[in-house]
């Protein structure tokens, strides 16, 4: 009987002890570094990442001696996302306690290709400030989901934004030239006018001119020569 119950003691902590390795151990497709007296695993939440999707930056933290996960950062780590010149700056979120240690920090990447994760902040006074970039030996680079879309395959937000960026100064060269079309024949008009008031203002003064030398003619004509 004794035999049975340390038989079936130490399946229950052999489990134990492999239930709590498995959670602690690196996700796939993520990178692990030790900083300090803590380890770091930081990936993408959802893999393959593709462009358009909603997905997260997961960072799990834990004891670097192997000890339980960090459940305690609160605000003091934060995630810096970059892709060339272009960064963000993201808030992780606790999953919950189902997930103890799993951080995320939400986003939708727009364009594929490599991303850097910046983990920078303190956790329990410690200082932390470790870069991580997608690649072959780490996490997924993030893919164009134009492979996954079916039937049809819809431009992705890349392509429109190119397309945009390329019919847009054609537009404006459109309406720049309306405008100027628009602004000499609208000069021509306020000539015309011009002229036109003009013209009726020299035809007014010789009419009054006209009628000035027909009063004089007739007034000359009434008078009675002296003899």
């Amino acid at each position: 009987m004794k035999l049975r119950v340390a038989w079936a003691l130490g399946a229950v902590l052999a489990l134990t002890a492999l239930l709590a390795g498995a959670a602690m151990a690196p996700a796939s497709g993520h990178e692990t570094r030790g900083a300090g007296d803590l380890r770091f695993v930081v990936g993408w939440g959802e893999e393959p990442p593709f462009t358009g999707l909603k997905n997260s930056v997961q960072v799990t933290v834990v004891e670097a001696n192997g000890g339980p996960a960090v459940t305690d950062i609160g605000d003091s780590l934060k995630v810096e996302v970059s892709k060339g010149s272009a960064k963000m700056t993201l808030p992780l979120d606790a999953t919950g306690p189902s997930a103890p240690g799993d951080y995320r920090a939400w986003l939708t990447p727009t364009r594929p290709g490599a991303y850097t994760f910046r983990l920078f902040g303190s956790v329990r006074g410690q200082a932390v400030d470790e870069s991580f970039t997608s690649s072959p030996a780490t996490f997924d680079e993030v893919e164009d989901v134009a492979a996954i879309q079916f039937p049809a395959k819809d431009p992705s937000t890349g392509e429109l934004a190119t397309r945009l960026d390329r019919e847009v100064p054609r537009m404006q060269a459109r309406t720049d030239s309306v405008d100027a079309r628009l602004r000499v024949a609208a000069d021509r008009v306020d000539t015309a006018r011009a002229l036109g008031l003009a013209g009726a203002g020299a035809g007014a003064l010789a009419l009054l001119g006209a009628a000035g030398a027909l009063v004089a003619v007739r007034r000359g004509g009434r008078r009675t020569p002296d003899r």
